[in-house]
């Protein structure tokens, strides 16, 4: 005779990892009461299956409109590591669409968001990493971010932090410098680049000399590279393997040169022969830097009697089938061969 047994495991395709979702309208607000319940299964349930609701960019103005953002910010602060993680999770998924990057910066969620650099849980510290370094994507953003004062923090961890947390933190100080390089500059930054330069990761070391171009743009940047001797790595580096090292170091040189003592420091260290080597490269933006690069050297007359030399060189990019190539060249030559 048949009986009933009771199964003491839990139901097949149902994970207890995740609270169950109301009907259509009614997730967001049963999802939003379970992130402030007291109970710390329920909101580490909620955050869970918030996380995948929130994947759908179809669900993110919904989300805003609940005040998910004003909970999420009260978890940040919460004791558990899971929440912390889960929270900044969900504020990432968030900072990669435009409202709600408005919506973050309306609630003063940056430097919330700051306080997890420090935080003891690893994924906690990437993703508040993240989200940050998307709010910094766009010019209101990365306006925040420097009007909360990050730009220090942001450049005392690349001393300090994982190689995965520094290729974020670059990205980031890369979008703020387009709005100011003044912190930078005042916290070392030139001087830290400088090091990061010689990285044995090729990601670490292109983001580094994009963010030394970056720093560069400004007399007192200029200044500064020269004064750490920045020109003799990036002088290096003009021989690297990675194509996209080279295409920076090229591009950092050439703002570096633009003044006298950046063009005979430059100089000082061969990057003349250096670039030469450049022409041939197989990566047009490579070529294109390059050219430009020693078009600035060529400002100088130490510069213009070597390069004089080898001009056929670059006379031969006129023909190259980039564009972009070609004018680097067609200007170069006009100036090595410019006589007063």
């Amino acid at each position: 005779m048949a009986s009933t047994i009771i199964s003491a495991k839990m139901p097949p395709l149902v994970d207890p990892t995740r609270s169950t979702q109301a009907y259509g309208d009614r997730a967001l607000p049963r999802m939003n009461r379970e992130l402030q319940a007291k109970e710390l299964l329920t909101r580490q349930r909620s955050l869970n299956a918030l996380c995948d609701y929130l994947h759908d960019p179809e669900h993110i103005a919904s989300a805003l409109r609940e005040g998910i953002p004003e909970s999420l910010k009260r978890l940040l602060y919460d004791g558990d590591d899971m929440i912390r993680a889960k929270t900044t999770e969900c504020l990432y998924i968030l900072s990669s669409h435009a409202i709600g990057r408005d919506a973050i910066l309306g609630c003063e969620l940056v430097l919330s968001l700051a306080r997890a650099f420090e935080d003891k849980d690893m994924a906690t510290k990437v993703n508040a990493h993240k989200a940050i370094e998307m709010l910094s994507e766009t010019p209101q953003g990365a306006e925040g971010i420097v009007d909360a004062g990050l730009v220090p923090t942001l450049v005392k961890t690349l001393t300090t932090t994982t190689d995965n947390i520094k290729s974020i933190v670059l990205d980031t100080l890369h979008f703020c410098m387009l709005v100011q390089t003044e912190q930078v500059l005042a916290n070392e930054g030139m001087e830290i680049l400088n090091k990061l330069l010689s990285h044995e990761l090729p990601l670490i070391r292109h983001k580094a000399a994009r963010d030394m171009m970056d720093l560069s743009v400004t007399l007192a940047g200029k200044n500064k590279a020269v004064e750490v001797k920045a020109p003799q790595t990036l002088v290096q580096l003009l021989s690297d393997e990675n194509t996209e090292v080279r295409a920076m170091a090229a591009a950092a040189l050439m703002i570096i040169t633009i003044t006298t003592k950046g063009k005979y420091t430059a100089l000082e260290f061969n990057a003349i022969e250096s670039l030469l080597n450049l022409l041939e490269d197989e990566c047009s933006e490579v070529r294109a830097n390059a050219l430009k690069a020693l078009t600035c050297l060529a400002e100088a007359p130490e510069g213009r009697t070597a390069l004089l030399k080898e001009v056929e060189r670059v006379r031969d990019l006129m023909s190259d089938p980039v564009p972009n190539v070609v004018k680097a060249a067609t200007i170069a030559v006009k100036v090595i061969t410019w006589k007063p």
